[in-house]
């Protein structure tokens, strides 16, 4: 069987599993008929193949399909059976190291230190709807564009949230799509990121206090677990100008944008089994209530733009990804001061952009982001600037 004929047998057998559309490995234990799966594992005819065949195929396939649509074949080698899941989890690297989306949990893994990913977010007035695309632009990517992410946006009496799901269209807080929240203040100047699984080493399956159980914004089945806060400068006089904006990782030490820091990489999707937790796919690295779980977190600040004196404007050089002016336009770095005296950071570091968002049409933002924040954690920050009232 020559190799093309290998990928399309993959296709159809991705297909007739009911994962048609699908973007990620469905997590073990979540079929609606376990014995029908074993079944399906027994006879498949991949699965005795020789590991070192096995590798060769995953590593061809893998290095061959670097963009999507493309990269449904690597998704499709994961999908056949458990002995080619494990190996292609050990081929296909991470964000950090390849600079690739392959898996949902890629979507919060840090993003690549050299090159960041360039996406772009599509808003729906009329719906209140914001989507994630991989990719440069709407104009050279079309259809082609690959979903990350979609919010929707709730209004609340004490403020607005922002419902983060893997589909476009179900926002449902108790099915496997949902992600997290993004929750603002009333003034809207402060916004909480919020996860809903709890962070690496914390049991998921502790009891809430009274006052929690009673709360209608904490049930037993959608915990939340607070990963980062956003805080804009209020401007009460309403003065114009460039706003100001701080957002603090509670996840992500300071240390990891020093040399050879590191940050915590998620590797393998949870599946709880319970119905009620069915699918929680997310992986979490903060603490219920907003309490760090790092003693120095890392704090990112907007850099200020330069006033320019020919254009008689505030500028920032997003290097030709953004080309509308617009007061939601901004660029994080890390926060030299709030690094503490301990924490150094290299004057390098001190420049690099982080996470820079811009307009360039109408409802029409580029997302550009890289290491230590993940997908998940730049889209959360993003969404904050559509809701900010101190400058209007």
């Amino acid at each position: 069987m020559s190799f093309k004929n290998i990928v399309r047998e993959l296709r159809v057998r991705n297909k007739a599993n009911g994962r048609r559309g699908r973007s990620h490995i469905a997590p073990e234990g979540s079929s609606s008929s376990p014995s029908a799966a074993v079944d399906f594992l027994d006879q498949s005819i991949w699965v005795d193949l020789p590991p070192e065949l096995l590798l060769d195929i995953i590593h061809r396939i893998e290095s061959g399909q670097t963009s999507w649509p493309g990269r449904r074949d690597v998704v499709a080698c994961a999908s056949v059976c458990k002995a080619w899941r494990e190996m292609t989890k050990e081929v296909v690297k991470v964000p950090e190291i390849s600079g690739l989306l392959t898996f949902p949990v890629s979507l919060k893994q840090p993003g690549p230190r050299d090159e960041p990913i360039q996406c772009f977010i599509k808003r729906e007035r009329a719906t209140g709807i914001f989507r994630l695309y991989l990719g440069l632009t709407p104009a050279l990517t079309g259809d082609k564009s690959k979903l990350l992410l979609s919010a929707k946006r709730v209004r609340r009496a004490t403020g607005v949230e922002f419902i983060v799901s893997l589909s476009g269209k179900d926002f449902s807080r108790s099915n496997s799509n949902y992600l997290g929240k993004l929750r603002s203040n009333f003034l809207g100047t402060k916004f909480t990121v919020y996860e809903n699984q709890p962070p690496p080493g914390r049991s998921s399956n502790k009891k809430l206090s009274q006052t929690m159980r009673v709360s209608p914004w904490v049930t037993s089945s959608t915990h939340s677990y607070s990963i980062a806060s956003i805080l804009y400068e209020l401007n009460v006089l309403r003065t114009r100008g460039p706003r100001r904006m701080q957002c603090t990782m509670n996840s992500i030490p300071v240390s990891s944008v020093q040399e050879r820091g590191q940050v915590h990489t998620p590797t393998e999707l949870l599946n709880l089994g319970s119905k009620k937790k069915r699918g929680m796919m997310g992986f979490c690295s903060g603490d219920l209530g907003g309490e760090s779980v790092v003693k120095e977190p890392l704090v990112l600040k907007n850099k200020l733009p330069r006033w320019h004196e020919q254009l008689q404007c505030w500028c920032l050089n997003f290097k030709g990804r953004v080309t509308v002016a617009s007061v939601k336009n901004f660029q994080l770095i890390a926060d030299a001061g709030e690094a503490g005296k301990d924490m150094n950071l290299p004057e390098e570091e001190q420049e690099r952009v982080i996470l820079q968002f811009g307009k360039i049409g109408k409802d029409t933002f580029t997302m550009d982001y890289r290491y230590p924040i993940s997908a998940f954690q730049a889209f959360a920050i993003c969404l904050s600037s559509f809701d900010t009232k101190p400058v209007r």
